[in-house]
């Protein structure tokens, strides 16, 4: 089992402290969540609360996900860099692949993009961007990336995008897993499909474990049931050792969690977050991997 670090919510001023701390006590990675801006008002409901209403306040930072994987990057040796979700169709292909590759050769091949279609159709209009494509063109633009990040001559023939041969350069040395988020139908059979990996939202341990075994089956509908996947889940009622491990039974591979909650409550005091980024690493990670 690897834990991964959320920094949803927290102050840009204070992540160069927490990826250093995570770094050297055993964190698998740390994650990014992803909103470009956010609106007074929003005119689509937040599908993940019940009433519809945001789980942050205004004014919170939302740093750009693959600008800060390339600071903190080259501040760090082990910690690898993920997302919780970034809302690729909102953008460029060819941006988002030149960012993703560069923060791959900067950072030795420590980061997994985490992707998702979205939900806030606010910020897919502000980004000129159609909304009601973006299943369908994401599917494209993870096609059109991987052929991107070869390095090579490549062209392109899809229903949203089209180009002739070009090649992106510097390429990544390495294969860049993509891991899918999202907790619908059509999300987790992305996942199933073209995937190296899913991410839970904030759920039960028996709904993660349920999702988990019908993304195994369509796995195995699209005969990609013998290659690797990761499941990075959010659980809302596993807080033991006994609680991870009966997720690890089910197939996730991935815990994404905020530590200091755990020893210190909601608080925004970085010594706090340093303190509960270690204890977290000594009564868990380490409990659970030796």
């Amino acid at each position: 089992m690897q834990f991964v670090l959320s920094t949803s919510f927290s102050s840009v001023a204070d992540l160069k402290e927490l990826a250093k701390t995570a770094d050297s006590c055993g964190w698998e990675a740390m994650s990014f969540s992803d909103h470009v801006v956010n609106p007074q008002t929003i005119k689509t409901p937040y599908p993940y609360t019940e009433n519809g209403e945001r789980r942050w306040q205004a004014f919170t930072d939302w740093p750009d996900p693959w600008v800060m994987i390339g600071a903190l990057a080259s501040i760090t040796k082990n910690l690898k860099f993920t997302n919780n979700i970034f809302v690729l169709p909102m953008r460029n292909p060819f941006l988002v692949a030149k960012a993703i590759s560069t923060a791959a050769i900067i950072s030795d091949n420590r980061v997994i993009p985490a992707i998702g279609v979205g939900w806030s159709k606010d910020e897919f209009e502000l980004l000129q961007q159609d909304f009601h494509t973006r299943g369908k063109r994401a599917d494209e633009m993870v096609e059109i990336m991987r052929l991107l990040w070869t390095g090579e001559l490549v062209e392109y023939q899809g229903k949203h995008y089209q180009f002739d041969a070009l090649e992106m350069n510097p390429a990544p040395s390495a294969y860049i897993p993509i891991w899918v988020g999202g907790i619908s139908e059509a999300a987790m059979r992305r996942a199933a499909r073209i995937a190296d990996g899913w991410v839970t939202d904030l759920q039960s341990s028996a709904e993660i474990l349920s999702c988990v075994q019908r993304i195994q089956q369509y796995r195995k509908e699209y005969g990609r049931e013998n290659l690797p996947f990761s499941v990075m889940a959010t659980p809302s009622d596993a807080f033991t050792i006994d609680g991870y491990k009966r997720l690890e039974d089910g197939g996730v591979s991935h815990i994404l969690t905020q530590p200091w909650p755990f020893y210190y409550g909601d608080t925004q005091e970085l010594a706090k977050k340093i303190d509960g980024i270690k204890r977290y690493a000594d009564d868990y990670i380490a409990a659970l991997n030796t």
